[in-house]
């Protein structure tokens, strides 16, 4: 977990009593300019030498933090009252940047002069100056208050005898000059990781030292390094965790047994992917006269995992497992993670119950919790369990010791799908991919990956357990967890999808508060449809993202009042966070047993603070594999140039069209270049451009044919020329890429219009963008 400034040095350690910071902060507040550090100690009537040098020590951490401004007059004051913003920098790779405030809206642009001295995740104070041109709000560095902490990597290049690194993320555009002694042995093109000696400022370039030395450029696995550094992903163990991990015995103490519940003649199992090696969760299902009872049985990994434990600290740094292709860095230790808390078959492990009652109309009518034992009979995947549920005669017969679990299951799952659809929860059917790799790790081919009935039971198991646990915790206030709450699209994201909604002559309802219901209706409607994909992808770009809350505020994509995750504490730390919760609980209702061993409950402001991390690092994780992905398609797609293929556009902008090649989810640019002679303009809300003389048309969701013209792998872009497109209904859009090449003197008279005026300008500045790039790939 990331230090909190505030709360590790709210009260530390001092020799004397000091105000705190809430004191410090309210007796500036209410004095009409800032105070000087002498009529601060007057003011609180500070007579110890030793107390003037807690205070300074404390007003210097509340500058450094952004909540005091040491002024040019050696007082402090409030940003807030000298119009300063606090907030966190975001590069572009054009040169500009953003800062985000911290207290919400609207970014306010930094010009590239003002970013000379900052990086990328810097967090800065900001003072707003004006709006440009634009109608942005534009922004002057004031400070840096806390420096970015993730690590730089990039490519060492030598150029004139002297070291440079240039940045793999171009949110970060300036090179970094490495002296000949801290070369650390690097050699050119290799991929390094970087420390700053000097930051840079507006006369002079970042110096840096070589740290870490990851490999050649194209070397199998580098793009997994890579990412692993740039978005701080803890990889080490603490030394106290690892000799905790290592004395653990193989099997399950003889002492863990006592005060459990055992359930080691159940028939459950574990339904996974195949490629999974962590098994948290296992279900079985017996049917009675009022429905179903429903066993989901979680891994106990609160019996190993104890709090403020060395392991425990390494756990939430990391807040969650990262699945990269072919490659995992887990939330705990393999030894855990794959062994003592991983439900493998035919062994006993430590497990938390969630037993529950199920109507017949797929209705939870009641539950209970308790930690147990088991031994599941079955590894089974999905692939073998939607065959044996197809009827396929030799999967049948080579699970029929599970099999009345499995029918039972099946049944379990169609009242749970009916009931699912009564409350229209929001279904999203979106198509993911799958990278095939040879025995090099270069990938073969990109597939493809569907969901079957397998997925789908034991989904709805985990939803239902989740539900059971969140309403737990929601009958007493002095009990605590995290919920996973998800609300309803921002005005600005709902109005953005009526409109796109209305040019394909679709509607969505509900007013000023659609529910889950009307978001529903649409998918109905375009069920079928060929743009179906398209305008699921819309939606879901419309709604807002799920994150971690003490306060419940319920998950409008599945259209329940109380959600939370119960189901894999082996790789979610807020799943851990509730089976301590959980076990709190049971101990204050049943007493002291040391099969509760494990329990804790967090106040509410520890609560919100946890919320925030795990939260972030679910966010770092996303960003992380999705920068992977990007580069294993990009790699992918290099074998592929000049080869054409089918697809739909995804996205229009100012600048061209996003074409995604139909079957392998990859996404390339055809550049406003490349499209037929004409100028075009750019209609943001209808997501389309027009040709100003042939009134030429391309929009999201029109079917296009195009061939790969190149790809930058450095800076994961693919270049595409478009051949064909038209409607999703079928209507052209234009004609044959064949008729343009005919008449050269016309692309030759187009370029010299687009090079008057305005248009000069934005040529000369892509010109200059498209020579920065050949020098750079020169060097490698």
């Amino acid at each position: 977990m990331q230090k909190n400034s505030t709360s590790q040095e709210q009260n530390p350690e001092y020799e004397v009593e000091i105000p705190s910071r809430d004191e410090l902060l309210d007796a500036v507040k209410n004095r009409l300019k800032p105070l000087s550090f002498e009529e601060i100690i007057q003011f609180f009537k500070l007579t110890d030498v030793r107390q003037h040098v807690g205070v300074k020590r404390r007003l210097r951490a509340m500058e450094r933090d952004g909540q005091l401004i040491y002024t040019k007059a050696n007082a402090y004051g409030l940003p807030e009252r000298m119009s300063l913003i606090k907030g966190r920098v975001i590069g572009h790779k054009d040169g500009f940047g953003f800062c985000r405030p911290e207290a919400g809206g609207d970014d306010l642009y930094l010009s590239q002069q003002q970013m000379y001295s900052v990086l990328h995740g810097d967090r800065v104070l900001v003072q707003e100056l004006k709006r440009d041109s634009k109608g942005r709000r534009e922004g002057r560095i004031v400070r840096v208050i806390e420096e970015r902490a993730s690590a730089i990597v990039g490519r060492f290049f030598v150029e004139h005898n002297m070291g440079v690194v240039v940045p793999d993320d171009h949110r970060i555009q300036q090179d970094i000059l490495i002296p000949d002694e801290h070369r650390n042995g690097a050699r050119q093109g290799q991929i390094v990781v970087v420390e700053l000696i000097h930051r840079p400022n507006r006369r002079t370039s970042p110096i840096g030292r070589v740290a870490e030395i990851l490999g050649e450029h194209m070397a199998p696995g580098m793009e997994i390094e890579i990412a692993i550094r740039e978005h701080d992903i803890p990889t080490d163990w603490d030394n106290e965790t690892t000799r905790y991990v290592e004395a653990l015995a193989e099997e399950v103490p003889t002492e863990a047994y006592e005060g459990r519940v055992d359930l080691r003649q159940l028939n459950l199992v574990t339904i996974d992917g195949e490629d999974s090696r962590d098994f948290d969760d296992a279900v079985y299902a017996e049917s009675n006269d009022s429905g179903w009872t429903l066993w989901v049985a979680i891994a106990d990994v609160s019996y190993y995992v104890r709090p403020n434990t060395s392991l425990d600290k390494d756990a939430l740094a990391r807040g969650n497992s990262v699945y990269f292709p072919n490659y995992v860095v887990p939330m705990l230790p393999e030894k855990l993670s794959n062994g003592l808390c991983s439900l493998n078959p035919n062994v006993d492990r430590l497990c938390m119950v969630a037993q529950m009652e199920i109507d017949q109309g797929g209705k939870l009518i009641g539950s209970k919790f308790y930690p147990a034992v088991m031994c599941s009979k079955a590894r089974l995947t999905y692939a073998q369990v939607a065959k044996f549920l197809d009827g396929d005669v030799k999967t049948r017969q080579q699970l029929e010791g599970v099999s009345s679990n499995l029918l039972t299951l099946q049944q379990l799952y169609k009242a749970l799908k009916k009931s699912r659809q009564q409350r229209h929860a929001i279904e999203f059917e979106t198509t993911e991919t799958r990278f095939v790799f040879n025995a090099q790790r270069k990938i073969e081919q990109i597939e493809p990956v569907y969901r079957n009935q397998a997925h789908m039971i034991i989904e709805e198991c985990m939803i239902m357990a989740n539900v059971a646990t969140a309403k737990l915790i929601e009958q007493d206030e002095q009990w605590g967890a995290l919920f996973r709450i998800h609300e309803a699209p921002s005005e600005e994201r709902l109005q953005g999808f009526r409109t796109f909604l209305k040019d394909f002559g679709l509607t969505l309802a509900g007013a000023d508060a659609p529910s889950p219901a009307d978001y529903s209706a649409v998918l109905q409607q375009i069920a079928g449809r060929d743009d179906a994909e398209l305008i699921q992808t819309m939606l879901l770009r419309s709604m807002q993202q799920a994150v971690y809350s003490p306060d419940n505020q319920g998950h409008f994509g599945l259209a329940l009042e109380s959600y939370a995750h119960f189901t894999s504490p082996i790789r979610r730390y807020p799943d851990l966070i509730l089976h301590r919760a959980i076990k709190a609980i049971l101990k204050q209702q049943e007493g002291v047993s040391p099969a509760l061993e494990g329990a804790w409950m967090y106040p509410h402001e520890q609560l919100e603070q946890l919320g925030e991390h795990c939260s972030m690092t679910e966010r770092r994780a996303d960003d992380a594999t999705r920068q992977v992905d990007e580069w294993l398609k990009c790699e992918y797609m290099q074998d592929h140039v000049g080869s054409e293929f089918s697809g739909v556009i995804s996205a229009v902008t100012s600048f061209g069209l996003f074409v995604r090649i139909d079957g392998m989810q990859i996404d390339g640019l055809v550049h406003i270049s490349r499209l037929d002679n004409d100028y075009y303009q750019y209609d943001n809300e209808r997501h389309m451009l027009r040709g100003e003389s042939t009134g030429r048309v391309y929009r999201l969701g029109d079917k296009a044919m195009i061939r790969v013209c190149g790809v930058n792998l450095d800076e994961r872009k693919i270049d595409l020329e478009l051949l064909s497109a038209e409607s999703p209904s079928g209507e052209k859009r234009l004609a044959e890429r064949g008729a343009n090449k005919s008449d050269p003197s016309k692309r030759k008279n187009s370029k010299a219009k687009k090079g008057k005026g305005k248009g000069k300008a934005k040529s000369g500045k892509i010109k200059s963008k498209q020579t920065k790039s050949k020098q750079r790939s020169k060097r490698g």
